[in-house]
């Protein structure tokens, strides 16, 4: 894919640069630039360009805001302590976006191409990654990557939309912990579910999100931090969190958790999986209730509890919260903070990568 640059005339200058990445929360900041593809039957994938970073100009009757139909990625890259700029697994985002494209009725873009898009940007960007050499920040800031895909065409017809447009922008993030790693409180939704069979909660698409939300400010409600949605069937099976996968540890080492087909299959979640197995402990994926979560606690059988995702990459989960009382949080984190600092430590390149996972950049 050949992908022309515009510089941007006006880009941030250094000192306030300086200024953001002390301090850059998470999704409040954009880089200089934006990459965008562009989709017709007609002419396939074209005009890739990266120009600089602004408003996009909508006709009210663009397909996207009718129907929803929207997919988009969550992924970082990483200063080294070289002054490298390095990417996790991308290939596995560009693939899971192939996935949800055909879910969503999209053209399907190469996954060479998606990595090749998401390289260009970082690279022309690359001063909006944060150094963390020094150890500020908690050591772990990045810059934040969304790719996304939306329906781009003016028609109010619900078909599968003829102009599509693929973008991608960066935000500088901050680390996600502040002051130390802190369990999440979760609150069992008994009300709503997040999707069923033959929906598209495998598929990473806006509408998920906006599925989760009164739940998630229900939890709030209720002092938690996030959302737990059970399965739609019988609401007696864990499926996952507003955002986030779960595991569960056992007193032998095992780890359980939830199979997918109506969950997301995380990055994160696929890449535990692999590096628990390396470290000697067998993974399941298969249905778990909230029965067994409850008694296995209670019992000690469940060990540890931890979710994961880009953003908190693994963080322990504390007490599980509903209207029939608390569950308590599990006695351990040990395993959890060591695949924690598995991952964390590869992605900054302060362990070695013995999968091949890092995707060097710049």
């Amino acid at each position: 894919m050949q992908i022309s640059t515009t510089a941007n005339p006006t880009p941030v200058d250094d000192a306030r640069l300086a200024e953001i990445l002390a301090n850059p929360g998470f999704g409040t900041y954009f880089t200089d630039h934006m990459l965008t593809v562009e989709w017709t039957p007609d002419e396939g994938w074209h005009a890739a360009r990266i120009e600089p970073y602004g408003p996009l100009t909508l006709d009210p009757a663009t397909a996207v805001l009718h129907y929803a139909q929207e997919t988009f990625e969550g992924m970082k890259a990483y200063r080294h302590d070289d002054g490298s700029i390095w990417t996790f697994r991308p290939e596995q985002n560009a693939a899971r976006m192939v996935r949800s494209s055909k879910r969503l009725a999209f053209p399907e873009l190469p996954v060479d191409d998606f990595v090749a898009c998401v390289d260009a940007l970082v690279e022309t960007d690359q001063r909006w990654v944060p150094d963390n050499a020094s150890g500020g920040g908690e050591g772990e800031k990045s810059l934040y990557l969304r790719p996304f895909m939306f329906a781009s065409e003016t028609f109010l017809g619900v078909r599968p939309a003829q102009h599509v447009t693929f973008m991608v922008i960066a935000s500088p993030a901050g680390a996600y912990f502040k002051g130390g790693i802190k369990p999440v409180n979760l609150w069992l939704s008994e009300t709503f579910t997040r999707a069923g069979r033959g929906g598209m909660g495998a598929a990473k698409t806006g509408g998920n999100y906006a599925a989760s939300l009164a739940a998630q400010r229900e939890a709030i409600e209720q002092g938690c931090d996030q959302v737990v949605f059970l399965d739609d069937q019988e609401f007696r099976y864990i499926e996952e969190l507003g955002g986030m996968n779960l595991f569960f540890v056992h007193a032998d080492g095992s780890i359980v958790t939830p199979e997918t087909g109506t969950i997301l299959e995380g990055i994160t979640r696929a890449s535990i999986i692999e590096l628990a197995g390396k470290l000697g402990h067998a993974v399941e994926e298969r249905k778990f209730s909230i029965d067994e979560w409850r008694d296995g606690v209670t019992s000690g059988e469940i060990t540890e509890v931890f979710a994961c995702g880009t953003a908190a990459v693994v963080t322990p989960v504390g007490e599980l919260r509903s209207p029939h009382g608390v569950t308590p949080a599990p006695a351990s984190t040990e395993l959890t903070m060591r695949i924690r600092e598995a991952l964390v430590g590869m992605q900054f390149g302060r362990a070695e990568d013995t999968f091949g996972w890092m995707h060097r950049v710049v």
